[in-house]
């Protein structure tokens, strides 16, 4: 399957700024960009560097003034989804390197003081069914409320106010996987159906993989219900928000506008 992406978004710098971009989907085994193209107007030059577990690149740019940003692309999907609730815990010992990063706690996810709150909220659950039953907590619990939250809100003050947007959501289901000592990781990503359209956020919890014993396998997980994870296409991955911003500046700036389209073929 199919989807084109459009995106454009534009900032100013009142002074010559550095700034970091990451809002191209990433190459990925499971999906295919066909076809791509990023303008940022003015002819400004950048310089693209590996995102974070190489997944994505990331864009740096030096400039002054206002910048605009315009990406359109068309990408394959073609991505295996196993039942969470089929999927076991892998012990804790047993884990790559590469996952094990993802227990500890981030700038919007501190999960350590959480763990007493899994077990009692969650008892009877472990694995991909702890991740189920978290996901559906959430669904069930929390208003989508735009505006609700802002670049300062962490995964405590959602888990709280019981509020708030894709980002916010991925954060608390986040934070109470790693407070279950189950891998998880933030995802930014494009996705068809997400209302209103916008740069999605979603999970990603690593769990025991069935085909391969002793192995283990990333798995999607979206709280809100609005992504048809089979067709999202993935932009990078993060410990949280922070790491995987369509923007980042080094200095001061005034964001001016956004828009995303996403579409099936």
């Amino acid at each position: 399957m199919s989807i084109t992406i459009g995106s454009k978004f534009a900032f100013h710098l009142n002074q010559r700024t550095d700034a970091l971009l990451q809002f191209e989907v990433a190459a990925l085994p499971e999906q295919h960009v066909v076809d791509s193209e990023t303008q940022i107007g003015g002819g400004i030059e950048f310089t693209k560097v590996p995102a974070q577990d190489d997944i994505g690149e990331r864009l740096w740019l030096r400039a002054t003034g206002r910048i605009e940003v315009n990406y359109r692309a068309k990408v394959e999907t073609d991505r295996m989804l196993a039942p969470l609730d089929q999927l076991d815990a892998l012990p804790l010992k047993d884990l790559p390197g590469e996952a094990v990063q993802y227990l500890f706690d981030s700038r919007y996810c501190r999960a350590d003081a959480y763990q007493t709150l899994v077990e009692s909220e969650f008892a009877g659950t472990q694995g991909g069914t702890r991740i189920a039953a978290i996901r559906d907590w959430i669904a069930n619990s929390f208003e989508y409320s735009p505006g609700a939250s802002d670049v300062g809100t962490d995964a405590s003050d959602s888990f709280i106010a019981r509020r708030g947007i894709c980002r916010d959501y991925a954060h608390v289901l986040i934070l109470l996987a790693r407070a279950s000592a189950i891998p998880a990781r933030y995802v930014a990503c494009y996705a068809p159906g997400v209302t209103p359209q916008d740069f999605h956020a979603i999970a990603e919890v690593f769990l025991a993989d069935p085909e391969i014993q002793g192995g283990g396998t990333w798995q999607l997980v979206d709280a809100t219900g609005m992504a048809d994870l089979s067709k999202a296409a993935k932009i990078g991955i993060g410990r949280d928000a922070a790491d995987v911003s369509f923007l980042t500046t080094f200095g001061p700036m005034q964001f001016l506008s956004s828009s995303v389209h996403v579409t099936e073929d």
